[in-house]
């Protein structure tokens, strides 16, 4: 390979790599995630299936909204349910800076987490909370 094409492949790489860490950090860490779960933790559980004041969130990424059999849902959250949602990702980014706004009549009480990097960090912990642990 000459010269320039070695530079070529440098430049390449780099970006590459780069961009690449810069997704990895988008994505959020789980054990700071547990950290804002601590905000959570009076009324939702995210290690085992039991409900509080709020359902379990233990495997809440891709669960249908209030779909948790045992949990009685308010009549808002059973509606905005109610044409099939998932709880993935983006529903995620939606509610949670603003449960009530998103879901008017909901019994969540929490204001709503609009810090993106805490967004980011609980919802990688959602994802796999034991790799908190």
């Amino acid at each position: 390979m000459e010269a320039p094409g070695i530079l070529k492949f440098l430049c390449l790489f780099l970006a590459v790599t780069l961009a690449s860490s810069g997704a990895a950090v988008a994505d959020g860490d789980a054990i700071a995630g547990a950290s804002v779960f601590k905000r959570c933790a009076a009324c939702h559980t995210a290690t085992e299936h039991e409900n509080r004041v709020g359902p379990s969130l233990l495997g809440v990424i891709g669960r249908p909204v209030a779909s948790v059999a045992d949990y009685s849902y308010s009549p808002a959250m059973k509606a905005f349910g109610a044409d099939g949602k998932v709880w993935d990702e983006a529903l995620l980014r939606k509610y949670l800076p603003s449960p009530q706004l998103l879901v008017k009549g909901t019994r969540m009480t929490f204001p709503g987490l609009r810090n993106d990097r805490d967004l980011d960090n609980l919802i990688a912990y959602l994802k796999n909370p034991a790799s908190a642990e």
